[in-house]
């Protein structure tokens, strides 16, 4: 919540004979506009901005974006206090852009003050409400003046003042800060509004040169070793570099957390892995990157398009000892009982662990989301466990960090699954529970999603 010497902050005249948007944020409106209002997520839309686009716009619109929806609920208590009306009152597209404009003025002081708002202004005309442009100008230009208000300044209740600062659903706070506590739970939320890290890991292409590191390198990235997954790196920088490797198959950009999962199914000599929630292939191509020439891997996921492009990630990373088949895995798995070596159950999930990375997940679940997950989440690590030979690992993990997904899930299946004991999922000491066995990720400690990860293995 920055805000620039006051002198820079006279309130701009509007330049009502101009209705141009920069492509930064004519873009970041649609983005916004699809992950209201078709449920879209923000990093996939970000992901097919057109590479035409100039770097320091693409930059602009990803700040933009996820900005945004990181700070949505502090965002509308000051439409509140500057329109004198609740936010949800206010039509979506003018509601957008005043969020648009409150981001800039608020956090991105390097931009003009003129930009922030007439540019918001004309988002109005893009979107055919011109009778709307007087009174985003009328909420920026008062939102200028009164540059330092603070939402939370009045609020007694310390969990809605710590919801408005974090800008987190109250409900959401409420339940972490009963499973982890207050102290937690705060950091947690906090750490939720930072931009993540970029890291990647080398692909089965890139295991033939040795010279991508150097390629960055040379490229101005600074890039370092991630602390807590093997052979994983952070990169700062090298934008255009980054993109060029991950284009050509030679890098691929995934969270450490994630990256860990690979080096816990730890695919040996011979065996067979099954992936039974495989897309959109992350996990799945990195274990066959991992995995020794006689081993192979079976990627099932419930839809075929997803699949394919699992098998083209595959193909473009060159790592294809992999087939694929679609099905659902709440279902009984089409195997032989007892086939496979290890079986990988990177269960669905509510993804509270990435909210870093996909802020509107917070807007969007409710409790009824995890209760409903939990129960999906209990009958696919059931039938996955009917695949694991004798003496063979059952790996589960989620992106989330709620107990009902992770604790309450295994504690369930060991419970109705007596042929399988628990096994130490193989990670840095730092990052297990207090059990000793499984592993917990998260990003205020780490620097990485938030991460569970389980391991279970078949007695003979």
């Amino acid at each position: 919540m920055s805000g620039r010497a006051k002198s820079a902050r006279r309130p701009p005249k509007l330049d009502n004979s101009s209705r141009n948007v920069s492509p930064a944020r004519r873009a970041a409106f649609e983005i916004l506009r699809r992950v209201e209002e078709e449920d879209a997520f923000a990093t996939v839309l970000l992901a097919a901005i057109d590479e035409e686009m100039r770097g320091e716009d693409r930059a602009l619109c990803y700040e933009i974006v996820l900005g945004t929806l990181r700070w949505q609920l502090w965002l509308d208590a000051l439409i509140e206090h500057y329109a004198g009306r609740g936010a949800e009152k206010i039509d979506r597209p003018v509601r957008r852009a005043l969020r648009i404009g409150l981001y800039q003025l608020r956090f991105l002081t390097r931009i003009p003050v003129s930009a922030s708002v007439n540019e918001s202004v004309n988002l109005a005309y893009l979107a055919r409400l011109h009778s709307a442009a007087g009174f985003i100008n009328a909420v920026l230009r008062r939102a200028v003046r009164e540059i330092d208000y603070n939402p939370t300044a009045k609020i007694d209740d310390a969990l809605q003042r710590l919801a408005i600062e974090t800008s987190h659903p109250a409900w959401l706070l409420e339940r972490w800060t009963k499973a982890f506590g207050s102290e937690e739970t705060e950091k947690f939320a906090r750490s939720n509004n930072e931009a993540p890290p970029v890291a990647f890991r080398l692909t089965a292409k890139a295991f033939e040169s040795g010279a991508i590191l150097d390629e960055l390198r040379e490229g101005e990235a600074v890039i370092t070793p991630s602390e807590i997954a093997p052979d994983a790196w952070r990169v700062v920088g090298a934008g255009a570099t980054v993109r060029k490797l991950v284009s050509e198959g030679l890098i691929y950009l995934q969270d450490e957390a994630s990256q860990l999962v690979a080096h816990v199914v730890d695919a040996r000599q011979g065996e067979r892995i099954l992936d039974v929630c495989a897309a959109p292939g992350s996990k799945t191509t990195h274990i066959a990157a991992r995995a020794p020439a006689t081993a192979r891997v079976v990627a099932c996921d419930l839809y075929e398009h997803r699949l394919r492009t699992v098998l083209e990630t595959a193909k473009r990373t060159g790592e294809e000892r992999i087939d694929a088949l679609a099905h659902d895995a709440t279902a009984t798995l089409p195997f032989t009982a007892q086939s496979f070596d290890c079986v990988l159950v990177d269960a669905p999930c509510t993804g509270t662990g990435t909210l870093r990375r996909n802020p509107e997940i917070r807007w969007r679940i409710s409790e009824l989301d995890i209760a409903e997950l939990a129960q999906r989440q209990r009958r696919i690590l059931a039938n996955a466990a009917d695949a694991v030979r004798g003496g063979g690992r059952l790996v589960y993990s989620t992106c989330s960090v709620e107990p009902e997904e992770n604790e309450e899930v295994i504690a369930s299946f060991l419970k109705d699954h007596t042929s399988f004991k628990q096994v130490n999922a193989g990670v840095p000491e730092v990052l297990r529970r207090a059990d000793g066995s499984t592993a917990r990720t998260w990003p205020h400690r780490d620097g990485a999603d938030g991460f569970f990860i389980a391991v279970f293995e078949r007695q003979t």
